[in-house]
């Protein structure tokens, strides 16, 4: 079964020219070799230098577990792409199905299921970037979340760790990086967004997920991802992150000049 791309040309270029103007330049020898990493999903427009700023420093890897929001509602709590491939206007991408099967049997609550990947934006639009940065072929694991469950979210990034370890130990040679999707504060001033976005990010970099959780919901944060990446922070931390850093942080405001009501966007790398 394949999902064919459903933002090309609107939220993010349809032509490798273009997209290829958002990478950095970096040399091999001071690309970092990650975990994991914290990504925007609004259009590139908006939040593209942000996760430019991650994708462009990251060494790259053979598998991504893509970690995303479901704002439309759509399919399982917690949904796991099961099988086929990916399609961009950069190519197709398959999906690795043994690291699927792997998480949906390690986890009482992960579900394979396509319907609440058919009008998702969150994962799609971080795939055009793995094509920009990967040499060769890679496999993707898709996985979109719309539970408001700590339990829930400590099931599935304990599913996701497990899932990578037994994966690994039959492919010595495959890298595994861990990629949570999210935006940060929705619609609030400037100002107010990044003391409330700083709150939110702290606690990434403490490695916290449950100080993530914690705060998101005593300060009402309106970040898109939280449960993401709380999730992903947890199968982070089992697979032995120890640091965190926040390469780039900016709102919608800064690229329209728009303040009153910005939508902010962090880059954090974990390893």
């Amino acid at each position: 079964m394949n999902r064919k791309s459903q933002f090309a040309g609107s939220w993010y270029p349809d032509e490798l020219k273009e997209a290829k103007k958002y990478i950095i330049p970096t040399p091999k020898e001071k690309k970092i070799d990650v975990i994991g990493c914290i990504c925007p999903h609004a259009g590139w427009m908006y939040s593209g230098s942000v996760a430019s700023s991650v994708y462009s420093i990251i060494k790259p890897a053979d598998i991504y577990i893509v970690l995303g929001p479901n704002h439309t509602g759509y399919g399982e709590n917690i949904a796991v792409y099961p099988e086929g491939y990916w399609e961009t206007p950069f190519g197709k991408v398959e999906v690795e199905k043994k690291i699927v099967d792997l998480i949906v049997k390690n986890s009482e609550f992960a579900k394979k299921d396509t319907k609440a990947h058919l009008r998702e934006h969150s994962i799609e639009i971080q795939l055009p970037f793995l094509h920009l940065i990967t040499e060769g072929e890679f496999k993707i694991v898709p996985i979109t979340i719309k539970v408001e469950d700590y339990e829930m979210c400590k099931d599935l990034g304990n599913a996701i760790f497990v899932a990578i370890k037994e994966f690994i130990k039959n492919n010595k040679e495959k890298k595994v990086i861990i990629i949570a999707s999210s935006d940060m504060t929705h619609y609030e001033p400037q100002s107010y967004a990044y003391k409330l976005d700083t709150l939110a990010v702290e606690e990434i970099l403490k490695l916290s997920p449950k100080g993530l959780y914690e705060t998101v919901l005593s300060y009402g944060i309106s970040m898109c991802g939280v449960y993401p990446t709380v999730s992903a922070l947890i199968a982070m931390k089992l697979l032995g992150a120890k640091k965190a850093e926040l390469i780039k942080y900016q709102t919608s405001g800064d690229i329209t000049g728009e303040y009153q009501s910005v939508v902010g966007y962090a880059g954090i790398i974990i390893w």
